[in-house]
């Protein structure tokens, strides 16, 4: 799956995009699980902080 990925960011103005992962904790249950995204490199801190 990461192989997509990363084959598609290899585009011209690729640079400005990075992968996060980020783990949440879902409050219903108390387990965890990953929530992947593509964004622009200005928006990493904002949806790291997010909650």
């Amino acid at each position: 799956m990461a192989k997509k990925t990363v084959a598609g960011l290899r585009k011209q103005g690729a640079k400005d995009y990075t992968k996060v992962i980020k783990m949440v904790k879902s409050d219903k249950t108390g387990s965890y699980s990953f929530r992947e995204e593509v964004l622009p490199k200005d928006a990493v801190q904002d949806f790291l902080n997010d909650k």
